[in-house]
């Protein structure tokens, strides 16, 4: 595995994400699916590569109609929060390998889920973090908002603003 953000970037081709942090799609599925909340057609699943470098985060986002899979693929533990579409207290969760945290973290994870709909933001713990996220029905940017892109009286309480 390359050893630097700009050797991976490189190698898997990645491109700048709107959220923050590096992508490029890897699949999509060929099988559509229709949507039960508003009949919109999508694929079956989307996979991409998504790379997080020291100092970037991935932005209060969410995805509509669509559960969001994290896969921790290499580098440093990740910081991902989640956020109930109302707001509430975000949950802040660690992908990563399984060992090797500081006493007091929320135990590490290879795996993590946001439900559809969600607020959800990230941020590597260290020099970079390299990620698979999974989106089904898959992803399509119309589906796709940036809580920055809220005006503040609509922002649901409980997401840190130093994740915008």
């Amino acid at each position: 595995m390359a050893s630097s953000p700009e050797a991976l970037i490189a190698r898997f081709a990645l491109q700048p994400h709107p959220e923050g942090g590096w992508y490029r799609e890897l699949h999509r599925s060929a099988c559509q699916v229709q949507r039960s909340e508003d009949g919109r057609q999508r694929a079956g699943l989307t996979v991409i590569v998504f790379l997080l470098t020291e100092g970037q985060r991935s932005r209060w986002h969410r995805v509509a109609g669509g559960d969001e899979v994290w896969h921790h693929a290499g580098g440093d533990p990740l910081d991902l929060w989640r956020l109930p579409p109302q707001g509430g207290t975000a949950e802040r969760l660690v992908l990563g390998p399984l060992a090797g945290e500081a006493i007091g973290d929320p135990e590490p994870s290879p795996l993590q889920v946001v439900p559809a709909g969600w607020w959800q933001a990230a941020r590597s713990r260290g020099r970079w973090s390299l990620l698979h996220c999974c989106v089904g029905p898959g992803f399509a940017f119309e589906d796709f908002q940036l809580l920055a892109d809220l005006l503040p009286s609509e922002r649901p309480a409980g997401a840190d603003p130093a994740l915008l």
